[in-house]
């Protein structure tokens, strides 16, 4: 038996435990899923490394565009943080297990080519196993059979970015915690760009001056008896009627970065008339559909896969769940724009939507004007268009 076979096997018995899979009988009865030893990993001393800084959403850290030389070894820390966080205006708290202390957790952006290493950190002070599947990666699902830490303890994991795109990545412990631990937060994005970078249909440039990522989260917070919302003393405490939330697939709130107006008033996104917006949507559990009230996308990776030529020209665009997609938008138009998910109860109601700020010195009065102020009209005024009899 290898060495990283026996290390599957540990991760197994982790999943089982959290009613994932059943727990082989013994040794002898677990199949033998990999067959190379790590020491066969290619040798990557030759590449050059990158350690990288990682940053809070929706800010999204340095990174070119184009990636100068060869392939190289991407650095990644991602430490594991569960805390008691505020999630709407109300007070209402939740215990959110995260990556990195926000949700969703950071992105990470390296070029097609690359191998990717990241250190999983699961904080001593933390009260339950984690992993961290990459929808990216190839094998091991997504790296979430090699990657479950206990508290106290950290691992880590290199994957070659073989697949150009957007991809989400998320906590599978197994069973029911894999849905629970999403929903608590624990979702985030990988963008492997194009060695070349990005291009439209024509295969002509494509390039952003400012990128904000943008992760959607639902939560189900339980109600007493009087319909208010529930607090709870601790993860384990919250489980038993989180999951009977969760089971009726009626969120209480649907957010983006991870409570109603994180994105909103104060904490409103920034840019300028003439600068090119990338934004990055992912929802690792369910469809949504964003929208960019007062603008459109100029051009949109509905599914997040830079190789297949991007949309134009969209007013609404679709995400599955699971999934990232990206979209380019060229601010013409100084003032307030809101980014929705455009069902609107939800962007209402439930807290989707974000704001953003956008400074110029004038109003284009060729794209929108007002030819006539606002004024009254006659009472007795009848525009009813005319039947069709």
């Amino acid at each position: 038996m290898t060495l990283l076979t026996s290390s599957l096997m540990a991760s197994a018995l982790a999943l089982a435990l959290a009613g994932g899979v059943p727990v082989p009988a013994s040794a002898t009865d677990a199949p033998e899923l990999v067959t190379a030893t790590l020491d066969q990993a290619s040798d990557l001393a030759a590449l050059p490394r990158q350690q990288v800084a990682l940053k809070r959403p929706p800010l999204v850290h340095d990174h070119d565009q184009v990636a100068s030389g060869g392939p190289k070894v991407v650095q990644f820390t991602l430490p594991i943080v569960e805390q008691e966080i505020t999630i709407d205006g109300e007070g209402t708290k939740m215990h959110a297990m995260t990556f990195g202390g926000s949700i969703p957790g950071p992105m990470m952006v390296v070029h097609e080519g690359d191998y990717v290493e990241v250190t999983l950190v699961n904080l001593a002070g933390n009260s339950m196993p984690h992993n961290i599947d990459f929808h990216s990666a190839t094998g091991a699902m997504g790296g979430g059979d090699l990657t479950v830490v206990q508290p106290g303890e950290q691992v880590t994991l290199r994957w070659k970015a073989t697949r150009p795109g957007t991809f989400v990545y998320h906590c599978a412990p197994g069973g029911p915690m894999t849905p629970w631990h999403v929903v608590s937060g624990m979702h985030g994005t990988v963008m492997v760009l194009p060695r070349d970078g990005l291009k439209d249909g024509d295969g002509k440039p494509l390039r952003y001056d400012r990128a904000f990522y943008i992760g959607e989260t639902e939560f189900y917070i339980p109600r007493d008896a009087d319909g208010g919302f529930k607090s709870y003393g601790s993860h384990a405490e919250s489980l038993p009627e989180t999951l009977a939330a969760m089971r009726g697939l009626a969120p209480s709130h649907v957010v983006f970065n991870g409570a109603v107006g994180a994105l909103t008033g104060g904490n409103a996104l920034r840019s300028k008339v003439g600068e090119t917006v990338l934004f990055v949507h992912s929802q690792a559990n369910r469809d949504t559909r964003p929208h960019l009230i007062g603008g459109h996308g100029d051009h949109v990776w509905e599914e997040g896969k830079f190789n297949n030529a991007p949309l134009r020209d969209l007013e609404t665009w679709f995400i599955r769940g699971g999934s990232a997609g990206a979209a380019l938008y060229t601010f013409r138009q100084p003032g307030m724009y809101a980014y929705v998910n455009h069902n609107l109860i939800e962007a209402v109601l439930l807290g989707a939507a974000a704001h953003i700020m956008v400074e110029g010195d004038a109003w284009d009065h060729d794209l929108m004007t007002t030819p006539s102020p606002v004024g009254a009209i006659a009472a007795d005024t009848d525009l009813a268009l005319p039947s069709s009899d």
